[in-house]
């Protein structure tokens, strides 16, 4: 997708940029959907800023602690418990517990990183309950990615380098962490399509012409709030 054609999509898409008015696209997915492809894709169609694991260096910035508590909570819960079962690893619990510290301060620290993210300007979030952080929020679209589990399966062999039934093992696993951060702290549940806007499978379409049915179900969202 070259510059010029970036841009002459984002005049195109965005009539309401002209009175100063954000776009913000949330992008829930499944392990191995292209989710977070289709995010950046998006994020370059619209003119956004695009936040993936970026976001968890807002949240160290804006909390004064390490990044690395945040990625060893990402999207995760029972962190904690998991410290415990491993007190060899190189982050100190009893910082945690001198500092009031808890998931939900983790929680916090991030959703205010989101917070301010998309009080400066269109942006595209990537998971991490960003739909409910920004529930209200003006202009926002929520949109869940989906794949047959071959295809997912697939994809996390080529990126991970290892058989189809690690691959499996791995999507298993993650969803479990992901679904349950999601639904205790959005009281919603997630890739349910009552929790999102749109629902969609990349298997059908493939990655680029889900991209642009999803740029296409953005417009006509915002065109009929505006």
């Amino acid at each position: 997708m070259s510059d010029k054609t970036t841009t002459a999509n984002c005049q195109t898409l965005h009539p309401s940029q002209e009175d100063g008015q954000k776009v913000l696209i949330n992008i829930g997915r499944q392990l191995g959907s292209g989710g977070r492809i289709i995010a950046r894709q998006l994020a370059d169609e619209f003119g956004c800023a695009f936040y993936d694991r970026e976001i968890l260096n807002l949240a160290a910035q804006e909390s004064g602690f390490s990044e690395e508590f945040f990625e060893q909570a990402d999207e995760h819960k029972g962190f904690f418990r998991s410290l415990l079962q491993h007190p060899g690893r190189s982050i100190s619990i009893g910082n945690f517990y001198r500092s009031q510290f808890s998931e939900e301060s983790l929680f916090q620290f991030q959703s205010d990183a989101i917070r301010k993210a998309a009080s400066q300007g269109s942006c595209v979030f990537v998971g991490r309950c960003a739909d409910y952080v920004l529930r209200d929020f003006p202009n926002c679209v929520n949109i869940f990615i989906t794949a047959h589990m071959e295809d997912r399966i697939r994809r996390v062999q080529q990126r991970d380098d290892c058989s189809a039934d690690k691959a499996r093992h791995i999507i298993e696993k993650g969803e479990a962490s992901r679904a349950a951060f999601y639904n205790y702290y959005t009281g919603k549940r997630w890739g349910h399509a009552e929790s999102y806007d749109l629902c969609l499978n990349s298997s059908w379409l493939g990655i680029d012409d889900t991209t642009r049915f999803a740029a296409d179900f953005i417009k006509a969202r915002l065109a009929k709030r505006n």
